[in-house]
């Protein structure tokens, strides 16, 4: 037993360690096993393949044979991967190894099943022991493992922005934007845009940017902690949190600040009072002129009621939106729709907004506008879900 595990360790060693030596270059900075794993549990089953009269014995020395070659095949590739990745006639080394060790092989008896499986389970507990002491050189090669990353189409992470994605777009905290870029020496709009998110397409993303012209001040993102409209409305609006005599919590909104400035404080949505429960609390947060509408109406129309607001420059004001147009479920009739037919509609009710916006800013350039989205379209159907970042949303300073 003893002697024939040793002839499957050097057969599994030489098939490993061939083609990285024989494509080994002075400066090599590789790590890289001393045995393939995946070649040991092949050559064992090979050699009790070889040594029984199982059904179809030839056909699995073939088949074991096959993938033993794919598998020092996928190791040579790993190997050239961090070279120039060029075969060539490396190709031979993963024919010949195998050959020779099957060769190799030729006076080993046969090995039980259970015993193969024994081994092979040591033979990994061994490794993940050694690897806590030995990192740098660890005792078994997992070329499937290793290739995954490089077979598989990467597929960044939708709940963190890249580094070069936070440096070239401007990212900050969610409730400082609008404070931020409030100026309280003219009117002020705030416009936050329906399931406006960040599409994983940068290309997309400053595609939308460019709709806002030479107006465009200032561009970025910002994290939103909750996903639900009415707490990014609050939340965008936000001044500072205190105590008030008893200790309780106590916030402080902008459009409360602002009235005391004289301003005069209007908030628009193109849809009943009722929804999101605006009807709870958009007056406490300092509105003093509230319009809703009875039933849904277009971004279109309601930029028409901001235009007629902003007409009055006698008076500063602060003047708050929320658009609907690109609410979900969208459709027609409300239906959700196919992912590709929804992400064609949404793209398009989405820059007829943004366009609007950027046409009122174009109107009056005197007036300060802030425009942000409330969430990605967590509402949309999951494949297009998966096209924006998580919680990620846009703003944008005009004027």
């Amino acid at each position: 037993m003893i002697k024939s595990l040793l002839y499957v360790y050097i057969a599994t060693a030489l098939v490993t360690i061939a083609p990285f030596l024989i494509t080994f270059e002075k400066g090599q900075d590789i790590i890289h096993g001393l045995f393939g794993f995946s070649a040991l549990i092949l050559l064992l089953l090979y050699t009790f393949v070889r040594t029984t009269r199982p059904p179809y014995k030839y056909f699995s020395l073939v088949l074991i044979f096959i993938c033993l070659m794919l598998v020092c095949f996928l190791d040579l590739k790993n190997i050239l991967s961090y070279k120039d990745g060029l075969v060539g006639w490396y190709v031979f080394i993963p024919i010949i190894s195998v050959a020779i060790a099957v060769v190799v092989l030729k006076p080993v008896k046969a090995i039980p099943l259970h015993k193969i499986s024994l081994v092979t389970f040591l033979s990994f507990v061994l490794h993940l022991f050694t690897a806590e002491y030995t990192a740098g050189q660890p005792l078994f090669e997992f070329p499937v493992l290793r290739a995954l990353p490089r077979l598989t189409p990467y597929t960044p992470s939708r709940d963190c922005l890249l580094d070069d994605f936070k440096v070239r777009y401007y990212a900050t905290d969610s409730v400082s934007v609008t404070r931020q870029f409030i100026d309280t020496t003219r009117t002020n709009v705030v416009i936050l845009v329906e399931s406006w998110g960040i599409p994983m397409d940068t290309n997309r993303f400053n595609s939308e940017l460019s709709l806002f012209g030479k107006n465009l001040m200032r561009y970025g993102v910002h994290y939103r902690m909750y996903s639900r409209t009415r707490t990014a409305e609050r939340e965008d609006l936000l001044d500072s949190i205190g105590r008030d005599s008893l200790g309780h919590r106590d916030s402080l909104f902008i459009p409360n600040q602002l009235v005391v400035l004289g301003y005069k404080t209007t908030f628009l949505f193109g849809g009943d009072s009722l929804i999101q429960h605006r009807d709870k609390y958009i007056r406490n947060i300092g509105f003093e002129n509230v319009i809703f509408m009875d039933s849904d109406v277009s971004d279109g129309i309601m930029a028409a009621k901001v235009d007629s607001l902003l007409v009055d420059t006698a008076q500063k004001q602060l003047i708050t939106w929320t658009t609907h147009d690109t609410g979900f479920p969208m459709g027609e009739n409300g239906a959700i729709g196919e992912s590709q037919a929804v992400e064609t509609l949404y793209f398009e009710r989405l820059n007829t907004t943004l366009a609007r916006i950027a046409s009122l800013g174009a109107k009056y350039p005197k007036v300060r506008f802030i425009v942000q989205g409330d969430h990605e379209p967590i509402l949309s159907p999951l494949e297009f879900q998966q096209k924006f970042y998580r919680r990620w949303v846009p703003f944008v300073v005009l004027n």
